[in-house]
């Protein structure tokens, strides 16, 4: 039985996106929507209860990685991709992580992971990665 193309997507993008490495560092992905830098309910409720389970949270400093789909032209992804980093940070401050804390690298189209000729992979690749990495007491 095949599953219709937005069937499939939402499984792969409401499943939950996190993973821990062998060096101890956690990554959880946010993605959008084309050109867009919100995060509905839904994703902000997923990320909560995702810090909300991080036990001893402030012993991680934390990097966010922003990513933008080739569609739109440089200087708009790098843009874009800056207002990603801004709204996932915000969750994070509402969390009480602070900002210095967090450090951003907004990549914009410049380095994709997945292939931005498919339309699976440009949704992909809008996305913002967060990766909790363990500090040394």
């Amino acid at each position: 039985m095949r599953l219709p193309l937005f069937i499939c997507l939402l499984l792969l993008f409401s499943s939950s996106s996190f993973a821990q490495n062998q060096d101890g560092h956690i990554i959880r992905s946010i993605y959008f929507g084309g050109g867009s830098y919100y995060i509905d309910g839904y994703q902000a409720g997923r990320l909560y209860e995702f810090l909300d389970s991080i036990p001893n949270i402030q012993g991680y400093s934390i990097t966010i990685h922003s990513h933008t789909d080739n569609i739109g032209g440089v200087e708009y992804n790098e843009w874009l991709s800056e207002m990603r980093s801004e709204s996932v940070i915000q969750i994070l401050k509402n969390r009480n992580i602070l900002e210095e804390m967090i450090e951003r690298k907004d990549f914009g189209q410049l380095n994709p992971v997945f292939d931005n000729r498919t339309q699976l992979g440009r949704m992909k690749n809008r996305r913002v990665d967060i990766i909790f990495w363990p500090m040394a007491l």
